[in-house]
């Protein structure tokens, strides 16, 4: 996998140093399972509208982005073994460690980079 940097745009901070970059159907398909996110880690993963939280062990902050790299939704803290919601407006979900989306301030409408 890919790694690649996440800056929001509109508030200049980083939400991700090194975030993978998941657009394999496997690597889609097996997501966070088995991992543990790092400080200034995530995963970014593309094409998706959907992610869920089952077989992990701590919770996340999810981001759901448009074709655009605008934030459609914020979800800070998603629990272990539970569905995201379903937004068909999303191109890619971002997965972060929890507290990233409070820390750097971002909101729905926001502008992302992914460099």
């Amino acid at each position: 996998m890919r790694v690649i940097a996440l800056r929001n745009k509109d508030t200049g901070a980083v939400l991700a140093e090194a975030a993978w970059l998941a657009e394999s159907h496997w690597a889609r398909l097996r997501g966070l399972i088995g991992r543990r996110l790092l400080p200034g880690g995530g995963m970014v993963i593309t094409p998706c509208s959907g992610i869920h939280t089952f077989f992990m062990s701590y919770p996340i902050d999810v981001l759901y982005i448009g074709r655009d790299g605008r934030v459609l939704r914020c979800l800070p803290a998603l629990q272990p073994n539970r569905f995201g919601p379903l937004d068909r407006r999303a191109h890619c979900v971002v997965e972060l460690p929890v507290g990233t989306i409070a820390r750097t301030g971002t909101q729905v409408g926001h502008e992302l980079e992914f460099a």
